[in-house]
This record gives C-alpha cells, sequence and structure tokens, in this order.
C-alpha cells in the first residue's frame, strides 16, 4: 500500500517538473473567449476567471482575440488553453489542458469537481481546484533573447547589422557627406633591378601642359547708316513684298512671317530679316560672321 502511493506521488511530482519546464519554453498563454464545450463567449464567466487565475499565478495571458504581432506571425510561441467538461448530472468535473501549436498537450491539471447545483458557482468551484495544479509551477521564459550581436545572413553574405564602431563612422561619414573609398593606393614607383631586369616606372602625378582655350571676343555689331538718295519702292506680292529702285530693280524679296513686321529677305547677294524698329525699318544679315545692321529707306 505504501509502496502505491511512493510510486503514485513520484509519478505526479515527475510530471508537474516536466509540465513546468515545458511551460517555460513559451512566451504567451492563450484563453479563448469561448471554450469549445459551451455554445456562448464565456459561458459561466469561465474565459474571465481562467484568465484571472492564470495571470495571478504569473503566467503571461492574453485573449485568441487580442494577439501580439509576432505571435500572429508565430503560433508557435503561444499554448492554447482548453476546457475539458466531464460534468455529470450530480457533479461538475474540470480539467485545464495547455496545447501547443501542434495540438499537443503540454500541460494537464487535475480534476476539479463541485456538487453545487447552480452552474456558475459550479465551474468556479471546479475550476479553481483544477487551477490547483499550477501551484508548483513556476514560469519563467527560457526562449532566445535578442542578441545585439552583428549577424550575418546567408544570401549573398550580405551583412545585416553593422559592429557598432563601423556603423557609427559610415554614419557620421553620410551626414558629411563623405562617401566610402578605397584606402588602399597604389605605389607611386614601380622598380626591378635584377641581373636579368632593369625596369623603372613612376606613377607621381604630372603637371599638365593642357590649357583651357580662351572664348573669342565677340565681334561687335555693325550698323551702317542708310543712303537718302537709295530709296526702294514696297510692291506687293501674295507672299510679301518686293523692293524695287529707281532703275527701277529688283533689290530683294521681303517674305512674311508669324510676326507682324517681321520679314524674311531674299536678296541677290544677302539673306537675313528685316524688322521695323520704332519708324525705321532694318536689315540684318551676317557678313564674314559678322552681324550687320543696315537701315533701309523703304516707301509704302
Amino acid at each position: 500500500m505504501l509502496k502505491g502511493v511512493i510510486v503514485a506521488l513520484y509519478l505526479v511530482l515527475s510530471f508537474m517538473t516536466y509540465g513546468q519546464e515545458n511551460i517555460s519554453d513559451y512566451k504567451y498563454i492563450i484563453v479563448p473567449k469561448k471554450f469549445d464545450v459551451f455554445k456562448e463567449p464565456n459561458a459561466h464567466k469561465t474565459s474571465t476567471l481562467v484568465k484571472y487565475l492564470l495571470d495571478q499565478k504569473g503566467f503571461p495571458v492574453i485573449y485568441d482575440d487580442a494577439l501580439p504581432e509576432e505571435l500572429t506571425k508565430n503560433r508557435c510561441l503561444g499554448l492554447l488553453v482548453a476546457l475539458v467538461d466531464d460534468s455529470s448530472m450530480f457533479s461538475t468535473k474540470t480539467i485545464i489542458t495547455l496545447e501547443d501549436c501542434n495540438g499537443e498537450i503540454v500541460f494537464k491539471t487535475l480534476q476539479g469537481k463541485s456538487r453545487s447545483k447552480a452552474f456558475k458557482e459550479a465551474y468556479t468551484e471546479a475550476i479553481k481546484e483544477s487551477m490547483r495544479s499550477f501551484d508548483q509551477v513556476k514560469y519563467t521564459y527560457k526562449g532566445q533573447s535578442e542578441t545585439t550581436e552583428p549577424i550575418t545572413v546567408s544570401f549573398k553574405d550580405d551583412i545585416k547589422k553593422l559592429p557598432e564602431r563601423t556603423e557609427k563612422l559610415s554614419n557620421e561619414n553620410k551626414a558629411q557627406g563623405l562617401e566610402e573609398v578605397d584606402m588602399k593606393q597604389e605605389p607611386l614607383v614601380v622598380q626591378e633591378a635584377t641581373t636579368e631586369n632593369q625596369f623603372y616606372e613612376s606613377k607621381e602625378p604630372v603637371a599638365s601642359d593642357i590649357t583651357m582655350a580662351e572664348k573669342p571676343a565677340p565681334k561687335k555689331l555693325q550698323l551702317r547708316k542708310p543712303n537718302k538718295d537709295d530709296i526702294l519702292y514696297a510692291q506687293s506680292l501674295p507672299s510679301g513684298f518686293q523692293l524695287v529702285d529707281s532703275a527701277p530693280k529688283i533689290r530683294m524679296k521681303l517674305l512674311k512671317t508669324s510676326k507682324d513686321n517681321i520679314y524674311m529677305v531674299q536678296g541677290e547677294t544677302k539673306n537675313g530679316i528685316v524688322y521695323q524698329k520704332e519708324d525705321k525699318w532694318i536689315f540684318e544679315y551676317y557678313e564674314e560672321d559678322v552681324l550687320m545692321q543696315q537701315e533701309l529707306n523703304i516707301k509704302f
């Protein structure tokens, strides 16, 4: 008889130790707002009671509709609380289990019982009795802690984080508008002196004799005054006018442009433009790369 009690006690203690170690591998304990054994959320206040009792025992408890981002991305960081209801007509019986992301039971409490006829009171008593199984469980999260060491990922040996000193210098250079440069310099002199070869080459920079070409001074605009006796008479054409002298001889044709009082010139020896400036007519053309202006005496 005594041997049987000792074996049973050993099994219970071993199970509790095993459960304690396993629970500490998880960062969160998730309490559903509606247990599968009920049709309504928080039936008989069971969800709020379980969360409260686990929180009082020092576990990181959250509801299933308020998961943090890291738990959403990695569901295996948490254990899901499940309520096993073995109630009969005469008593309410409950067991609390903690399941991992694969549905495997990591921890299971002893069965809690209540003979109360009121459902809320009965589930409260039974759950509290089941939760006593957590009294000897000391939770300390044993998951991987964040590291501040530089991390090298395998994709093309890219560096995810620089060492503190290098990162600081790089940031200072960027702040000052400096680019990262290779500080390795080639030798200024390359030489070889052996019985077989005699070689010398200097790579020192030398002053250049190349000078910037000076821009030629712009040639001044030449203005020619009109001959008062040289009168040109304008004869209308569909495309503009033709100017004739007293001979009469056609000296040039003035072709209309999109601008008023500005004409393109077709002459015997010169081409250019004629435009009106104040009350004068100016003929503008090039003569040996020199811009010339000549005032014309035109009669319309």
